[in-house]
């Protein structure tokens, strides 16, 4: 169960600096998707990576934004558009590696250098956080004597007889929970000395 926790917690971890990473770019930034802008040089010195959004910004009804296949991007044509939005404001987000091809379906605007290729690198993974020291910390065991007469404390502590260590062979994430639990076996067992159970 307790490792099963840790692996969600891990698994949401990742999940939150992925998207922490994700990167939107708005094409032709000032310019935006526009006749007479440089879409080749907008996007020579960007890396795209695996959950960045594009956001293309341009005068709906005017243009469209066609997401198409390399053929189609060199043709100029739109007609198997993959998707396609002539709505004013157009995101998209990056799913998937490899490159991506956009051309605005207008007539003549394409051929005017109204596209746009993309290359999007994958995802890369996220740090693998720090596993936990396998070097157990063990609370003090030692059992208690019963103090000489006229002290007020009542128990002497006296020198421990054995210290409990996990086994040896375990994977960092089950030594880092089982140290922790040999400490509340330590805790509960210095308890029980205290209160006069052994």
């Amino acid at each position: 169960m307790a490792s099963s926790l840790a692996l969600v917690a891990l698994l949401l971890v990742s999940c939150a600096v992925v998207a922490a990473a994700a990167t939107k770019y708005t094409v032709g930034d000032t310019s935006g998707w526009a006749m007479g802008a440089d879409y080749t040089t907008w996007a020579s010195d960007k890396k795209f990576k695996m959950g960045d959004t594009l956001v293309f910004n341009y005068a709906g009804g005017a243009h469209s934004v066609d997401e198409v296949s390399a053929a189609d991007y060199a043709a100029c044509t739109a007609s198997n558009a993959l998707q396609s939005d002539s709505s004013g404001t157009t995101t998209v987000t990056l799913k998937t590696a490899g490159k991506h091809y956009f051309i605005c379906g207008i007539a003549g605007h394409c051929s005017n250098g109204m596209k746009l290729v993309v290359d999007v690198a994958a995802a890369s993974p996220a740090p693998a956080p720090k596993a936990p020291s396998t070097t157990p910390t063990t609370p003090s065991t030692t059992p208690a004597t019963p103090a000489s007469p006229g002290t007020s404390s009542g128990l002497t502590p006296t020198t421990p007889a054995t210290v409990l260590a996990p086994p040896a062979k375990q994977s960092a994430g089950a030594a880092g929970l089982r140290a922790g639990s040999w400490a509340m076996l330590g805790l509960a067992g210095l308890a029980a000395v205290q209160l006069g159970l052994f």
